[in-house]
Order: structure tokens, then C-alpha cells, then sequence
């Protein structure tokens, strides 16, 4: 089994306890893809005692020149990025197409950085008093500590790596134990293309032992979380004592409204996508759809057969269009919430099941499953379930498909399909969520525009876009007096 390590000063180095451990396949749980350091505080502390000294320097790099070494690593991704995606689907499962795409974001987030180091703007403005100049830049936050999640193993760390390099902070990038291999080949990317030692550092681990030690360190400046509302409840109250600056992408009860008007054909295929795409393990994906009465039986049969004929397997099959969920935890969480939807009294109408025939008797594999029938206030309504299960809701109009829509405690994504204008901008005005759609699903989110939730999903920062060089970035506002004498705002005017 090959035996990876922790890159910490410019070193790939075993955690300081040389305790491993194993990188599974979830399609295949006879395959390990390698060892991975089960680091502690020490390795933690090491890593933030590299980045906070290398900041020193690297805020100095002109951000053009950052912007270089951002693009760099974005060609390299592109020229690996079959690679790169196969050893993803081995590692986390998702299809090969889907892995792809991940590693597309990836790049598209690296060479979307590299311009902005071209184009940090601030303002320049006039003064309220003669022979004044005034003006805001923006300045960098130090060490910033980066906590990733195992579905989007490579672009999700590379949505908080690129913004922060760019701006010229140093990190500590903690990913999710069940997906570290994706983010050891960013990493060695950014290596290759030439991040100077110490700026960025990469640390495995599990959360207890090596996340809550990076949220607490001293010389962390910023932490970026993606991850469950409980976690990241937890790691906002270890920040609120120093006042780290917090950025939090948690969890989503996203939901589509197929109006009576709508394409039923267009509309069955975005929920199939919406809420099957990566095995329903993503924080946008289509968990809730409220469906007008006058085509609630029609599109239902519809979604039901559709949802029947994925094909589920290893995801480096091309025809597998479903791969297995993660772990064993996560396939019991998914069946625990199967039970409970039919114990609230829901309409089990496919799926419901683990699926262990052939092959897929060694992979944590659970068909596509679809209640019907289901009220807005049952628990498989309500909460995240993180997996292939979709809940059917009918509604008797607009109103009620909104008062249904924002009747939950997240508020990540949402979509409606209609093709009425007038119902659509009302949606889109209505629905009290980060991110809206109109006749597309609930997923698909875009480098160049802001990412991020309302109510429980977030803590009001954004990802992605111009947006994540607020988060990453102090405004400065600076003042130049040439008078040659006293002048006094608010006062001397």
C-alpha cells in the first residue's frame, strides 16, 4: 500500500505519531488507494508555525505574480484531469463524468484567481476637505486554516485555496479523511507550479484530532468550513473567543417547484439530476420537490420510472449513472431515514434499499429512492438526509409551493419550473434561499458567481466569485493629506 505524508514547510513529512490511516474505495471496500498521517495537534501547530512565518514573505509578492503561479497550477490541472478525476471516482465514488467536472472546477476556480491578481480592486474617491486624497485597498489576513468536505474533494478545496493565495494569505488545508487523496494531488500541483515553501501546507487527519487543534490556533487568522450545521456550529463557537473571522458552507433542504405549467419532460429530468447526481450527496442537491396537483400523478409515474432505470455501479464504468455513497455510516443514515419516512406515514414509491448484488455486494451502494405523499413538516422533509432519497410534496398553487419552499431551517439553493415570467421573478424575489433557478435544477453552481446559503446553511459569507476576496481580504481605507495643515473631517468642512 503506498504510504502518503503530510506537506508541511515545503516538506512532504509523516505525522509527528506516525499513525496512518486507510483511503478505501466505497464502489469496491477491497481496494485501499493508501495510507494517509492520522495527524495530531502537533502536526497541527508545525503546520500553522510554517504558514504564519512564510506570510511574512509571501504578502509581499506582487499579486500578479501569485496570479502566475495560479495559472500554472491550472495547466497543469488541465493536462492531468483525466487522471486526476479516475482517482477521484476510486476514492469518493462519484461517476467519472461527475469526477471530471470536479476537477474542471477546480481549474476553472484557479484560472478564475490568477486574473484577479490583475484586478484587486479598491476605490478611489474624493474628500470632503481640500488637497486630500483618499482611497481603499485591500490587505491580507494572515494564516488561514481551510476545513473540506469528501463530495467535492478537489474543487471545493481549491474554491477557498485559490481566493486566499491570491490574496496573499498562507493556509493549513485539513481535508475530509474519507477523500484525502484528491486534495494530496492539489497540493503537489500547487507545489509544482511553484507556491513558495511554507504558504501552502497540507495536514490529514480526522476532526477531533486535527481540525478542532487548526480552528483553535492561535496563529490561524481565518477559518474556512464546509462541512454539517452541528460541526460547524462547533467551530463557530471556537472561533467567537478570538474573533477568528469565520466563513461557514454548510448543509441544504433544497427544493424544486414544478408549477402546472411547466415542461414535465424538462422538469423530470432536472429532479433526476437534482436529486440522484452524486449519489444526493451534495449540499445543493434536489431532496424536496412540491409539485402542483393538476400534474402531481403524472410527473411522479414519470420521476419513478426514470429513477428505476439508473443504473447504479463503480463510476468508472461509463454506463454506471449512480456510484455508492461513501461509507457504511452514511448508507445507515440513509436507511434510517427510509424507516422513518415510512413510519411518518410517506408513500414509499421505488427504492428504499441498500443494493449488494454482484460487485456491489463489496460497495456501500442504496437504490434511488422516492417518496410520494409527503407532508412539508415530516422529518424526511425537513432534514438534510445526504443521499439518493427525494420527497414528493404536493401543493394546491404558487403560494402554498412558496410557504412550502422556505419552510425549513436551510436555505442554500432552490428552483422552480414554470414557464410563466410573472411566477418566475416572484420565485426568484421569494424564495429565501442563496442561490435560485428557473426550469433547472437545484445544483450547478457557477466559479464566477457567488456560493452560499441562508438561515442554517451559512453564516452570510460567500464562496467563489469576487465575492470570496471579501472573505479573504481586509479593507483598508488610507488617507493622504497634502495640505501642509491641520484639517479635521466632520469638523473643518
Amino acid at each position: 500500500m503506498e504510504i502518503f505524508k503530510n506537506f508541511i514547510d515545503g516538506e512532504w513529512v509523516d505525522s509527528l505519531g506516525k499513525d496512518v490511516f486507510e483511503n478505501i474505495n466505497p464502489a469496491d471496500t477491497r481496494e485501499p488507494l493508501g495510507a494517509f498521517p492520522r495527524s495530531r495537534a502537533e502536526d497541527v501547530e508545525a503546520a500553522v508555525s510554517a504558514a504564519t512565518k512564510a506570510y511574512t514573505r509571501w504578502r509581499l509578492v506582487p499579486p500578479p505574480k501569485r496570479g502566475e503561479i495560479l495559472w500554472r497550477a491550472a495547466e497543469l490541472l488541465r493536462a492531468r484531469k483525466e487522471e486526476l478525476a479516475r482517482e477521484m471516482t476510486r476514492e469518493m465514488g462519484k461517476v467519472l463524468e461527475e469526477a471530471r467536472g470536479d476537477v474542471q472546477e477546480a481549474m476553472d476556480m484557479a484560472f478564475y484567481m490568477a486574473g484577479e491578481g490583475r484586478r484587486l480592486f479598491g476605490q478611489t474617491t474624493t474628500s470632503e476637505l481640500p488637497n486630500k486624497f483618499c482611497m481603499s485597498v485591500r490587505a491580507p489576513l494572515g494564516t488561514c486554516g481551510l476545513i473540506t468536505p469528501w463530495n467535492f474533494p478537489m474543487a471545493i478545496p481549491a474554491w477557498k485555496m485559490m481566493p486566499a493565495l491570491i490574496c496573499g494569505n498562507t493556509m493549513v488545508l485539513k481535508p475530509a479523511e474519507d477523500a484525502p487523496l484528491s486534495a494530496w494531488h492539489l497540493v503537489k500541483i500547487l507545489e509544482e507550479a511553484g507556491v513558495p515553501r511554507g504558504v501552502v501546507n497540507l495536514v490529514h487527519g480526522f476532526g477531533e484530532e486535527a481540525g478542532a487543534p487548526l480552528v483553535r490556533a492561535e496563529g490561524v487568522k481565518a477559518v474556512s468550513f464546509t462541512g454539517s450545521v452541528p460541526v460547524g456550529r462547533e467551530v463557530a463557537q471556537a472561533c467567537a473567543g478570538s474573533f477568528k473571522r469565520l466563513c461557514l458552507e454548510m448543509g441544504g433542504k433544497n427544493v424544486i417547484v414544478v408549477m402546472d405549467d411547466a415542461r414535465l419532460d424538462l422538469a423530470v429530468e432536472g429532479a433526476v439530476w437534482g436529486a440522484f447526481g452524486t449519489t444526493g450527496q451534495r449540499c445543493t442537491a434536489s431532496s424536496r420537490i412540491v409539485v402542483h396537483k393538476a400534474v402531481y400523478r403524472e410527473f411522479s409515474e414519470r420521476l419513478v420510472e426514470r429513477a428505476q432505470r439508473l443504473k447504479l455501479g463503480n463510476g468508472l464504468d461509463p454506463t454506471v449513472q449512480v456510484g455508492p455513497l461513501i461509507n457504511e455510516a452514511q448508507l445507515r443514515t440513509v436507511a434510517r431515514y427510509v424507516e422513518m419516512g415510512r413510519a411518518e406515514g410517506a408513500q414509499l414509491l421505488c427504492g428504499g434499499h441498500r443494493v449488494s448484488d454482484g460487485e456491489k455486494a463489496h460497495g456501500w451502494f442504496f437504490a434511488p429512492t422516492v417518496f410520494g405523499d409527503c407532508q412539508p413538516s415530516m422529518r424526511i422533509a425537513q432534514e438534510e438526509i445526504f443521499g439518493p432519497v427525494v420527497t414528493l410534496i404536493p401543493c394546491d398553487d404558487f403560494d402554498q409551493a412558496m410557504e412550502i419552499a422556505n419552510h425549513v431551517v436551510y436555505g442554500l439553493s432552490s428552483a422552480i419550473y414554470t414557464r410563466d415570467v410573472n411566477k418566475a421573478f416572484r420565485a426568484l424575489r421569494d424564495m429565501e434561499t442563496g442561490i435560485c433557478y428557473v426550469n433547472a435544477p437545484t445544483i450547478g453552481a457557477e466559479t464566477h458567481l457567488p456560493f452560499g446559503g441562508t438561515k442554517q446553511s451559512g453564516n452570510g459569507h460567500r464562496e467563489a466569485s469576487t465575492a470570496a476576496l471579501d472573505f479573504y481580504s481586509e479593507w483598508k481605507s488610507i488617507y493622504i493629506d497634502y495640505s501642509d495643515r491641520l484639517q479635521r473631517a466632520q469638523i473643518d468642512t
